[in-house]
């Protein structure tokens, strides 16, 4: 008879997990120690011709756009505008991509002017996520420009939110349903007669798909015109659906129509089965349905899990071969576990006779589908990150750290919850306890509730019937309530299991987010593969600014030649959005080479005309990447510094 000490068991059985745990938490971790080889993800712009801030003799006849990755790009992704704002590029984008470069050129009208034009783009990544991005160059010489672009970035505003929370909705509701399912088919399978349980996986279907048919809706305007009332366009819905994602999200909707049958087999005819008394003949026939719904529910949720794996980042880059299936048990992983999670924390608060072998048996499934989800995490860190520096150094790694830690938390208080499993009383054990505690109060109740109902007897007072069957709703209720929390450890199971829960949610919030954003492994890609880094060459770039003060938006031109070591030529330009320049009242330059502990190597410009410094005999002690940092004031007291590394020598 297991014990009802509410105090945890410290035998060795229960220290296991405790290992267990660390050995876990040290495989995660040290999954960022391997280097990896380039992998793709979020398309990143690495050069252009004409080239960013570049100043040509003559005019062009088209502007090529070159990306780390293939991109999808409609006609209107690239828009050139004159200094006036007036469109000069025609025809269509055309792929001239060649071996590994990826590349993309718009052919522009015939007696361009001269002066500034503006390069404004958009595209789709392998990974299905929008980038976009503008850059200027200048024919003859820099100019005052009147082209405003929008400061929304692709996949911003109202429904770059709105498809956020459908992206967590649908990864949260995929978890909910399908972990929600395997708790009740591998570990508790009298739970398929449980109401709440049923609501649950129910409920995780509803979510699911309502979530699905908004991404489908969104997504046209969060890769094209950010607009929500673009949301019904059925122009839009009918190129969505010619795209990769379009596609997984129908093949997504066709599979929950495969998943509503599996949900209605696992509550109807398997449920029935497992209240009806059993009998020979039938035990082949439960056996069957057991081994049709596990072998059906695994290869449901398997597709489910694929549509996101064929989508998003595991397809594109190194490796997809491999990184698609294992994106698939990762998600699975995740969806046993968290997803069996909620359901347990159901049962426990829901459901009055949930069994201690149930708990023990998702204690051990919870158990294996983190061994799953640290391999698979991984061998995903592998492709993604790709060095210590893109892992302390970029948003996606810094999210990674926050995921690892959260889930250290979750292995923590997860085995916590498995000391109280140990420590749990069977329903019977409870359920005595609970008789006991019961008293005679409760007892008369019950027994004036079933006076006149006993032997078939029926009041024949419709009113008193009323009142009686109310009676005994009420002691059911009660007696139920009693149950629940009769046994100790069951109080402390739940505790535990609650605290878990709120952890996987905001584990799963910056899971959404970490899937949204670009890996650091691409971050330094782009950086090393700009074309102001090339060696021995001249620096010529432009870097935006916002000193988050009034006026304090504009952007900064720098230009150093010949670019190499040696004394240099120091030339800075700030202009305001509208092209204008900005006379600020402070620039100052600073270098710094890291790799040689070299730095800051500060330079103050003298001031030329409005918007305009400059400064010689700039030395460069040694080649390598350097950091360019440019600090500018726009008031007394709002300043700010944009860096950008370059390679210079």
């Amino acid at each position: 008879m297991p014990p009802t000490d509410p105090r945890p068991r410290t035998s060795g059985i229960v220290r296991t997990p405790l290992v267990q745990f660390l050995l876990l938490f040290v495989a995660v971790t040290g999954a960022l120690l391997a280097g990896a080889a380039p992998a793709s993800a979020h398309a990143a712009l690495t050069g252009s011709d004409p080239g960013q801030g570049s100043v040509v003799q003559q005019a062009p006849d088209k502007v090529t756009l070159h990306f780390t990755e293939k991109v999808a790009m409609s006609d209107d992704s690239v828009r050139v505008l004159d200094p006036k704002g007036k469109q000069v590029d025609k025809g269509k984008i055309k792929d001239v991509s060649s071996g590994k470069s990826a590349s993309y050129e718009k052919q522009l009208v015939a007696g361009l002017p001269d002066g500034t034009f503006t390069v404004a783009w958009k595209a789709v990544s392998t990974d299905s996520h929008p980038v976009s991005g503008a850059f200027s160059f200048s024919i003859g010489a820099p100019s005052d420009t009147t082209v405003q672009l929008s400061g929304q970035e692709a996949g911003g505003g109202a429904v770059g939110v709105l498809y956020g929370i459908a992206r967590y909705v649908s990864y949260a509701a995929f978890t909910v349903m399908a972990g929600g399912a395997a708790f009740v088919l591998i570990c508790w399978p009298k739970g398929a007669t449980a109401r709440p349980l049923q609501r649950l996986v129910a409920y995780g279907w509803v979510a699911l798909t309502a979530a699905t048919l908004a991404l489908l809706l969104l997504r046209g305007p969060y890769t094209d015109s950010g607009k929500l009332s673009d949301v019904l366009d059925l122009g839009q819905i009918s190129e969505v659906l010619q795209t990769k994602t379009g596609a997984a999200l129908v093949s997504r909707l066709l599979l929950l129509a495969a998943a509503a049958l599996f949900i209605a087999v696992l509550f109807g005819a398997y449920a029935k089965r497992e209240t009806a008394e059993a009998k020979p003949e039938e035990a082949a026939e439960k056996r069957d349905l057991t081994f049709g719904l596990a072998i059906g529910g695994t290869v449901v949720a398997a597709g489910i899990a694929s549509t996101w794996a064929l989508a998003e980042h595991a397809s594109s880059g190194i490796q997809t071969g491999i990184a698609m299936p294992v994106d698939v048990l990762h998600l699975l992983a995740v969806a046993t576990w968290l997803g069996g999670l909620t359901a347990l924390l159901v049962a426990l608060f829901k459901v009055p006779s949930l069994e201690a072998s149930a708990a023990r048996r998702f204690s051990s499934l919870a158990f294996w589908s983190v061994v799953v989800l640290a391999g698979t995490g991984l061998y995903q860190s592998w492709r993604q990150v790709g060095s210590w520096s893109a892992l302390t150094g970029t948003s996606y790694g810094q999210l990674l750290i926050v995921k690892i830690g959260l889930v250290a938390v979750l292995l923590g208080v997860g085995w916590i919850s498995r000391r109280w499993t140990a420590g749990l009383a069977e329903s019977a054990t409870a359920e005595s306890g609970a008789k006991a505690a019961e008293g005679p109060g409760a007892k008369v109740v019950e027994q004036r509730a079933k006076v006149g109902v006993a032997a078939g007897k029926t009041p024949k007072n419709p009113k008193r019937a009323a009142q009686l069957a109310r009676q005994q709703a009420a002691v059911a209720a009660a007696r139920e309530k009693r149950l629940r929390d009769a046994d100790p450890g069951r109080a402390g199971l739940r505790r535990s299991v609650l605290a878990e829960a709120g952890v996987a949610v905001v584990l799963l919030a910056v899971t959404t987010v970490l899937t949204s954003t670009e890996p650091g492994r691409t971050v330094e890609q782009s950086e090393q593969s700009a074309p102001a880094a090339a060696a021995n060459q001249p620096l010529d770039l432009t870097l935006p600014f916002d000193t988050k003060g009034e006026d304090g938006k504009g952007n900064l031109r720098i230009d150093m030649t010949p670019g190499r070591t040696g004394a240099n030529e120091l030339h800075v330009w700030a202009t305001r959005p509208n092209g204008k320049p900005f006379d600020l009242p402070e620039v100052t330059v600073a270098f710094t080479l890291e790799s040689k502990d070299i730095g800051p190597l500060p330079v103050t410009p003298d001031r030329i005309v409005t918007g305009h410094w400059s400064s010689t005999g700039v030395q460069i002690p040694m080649g390598g990447e350097w950091e360019l940092a440019v600090t500018v004031r726009t008031s007394d007291i709002d300043q700010v510094t944009v860096r950008k590394n370059v390679k210079i020598g």
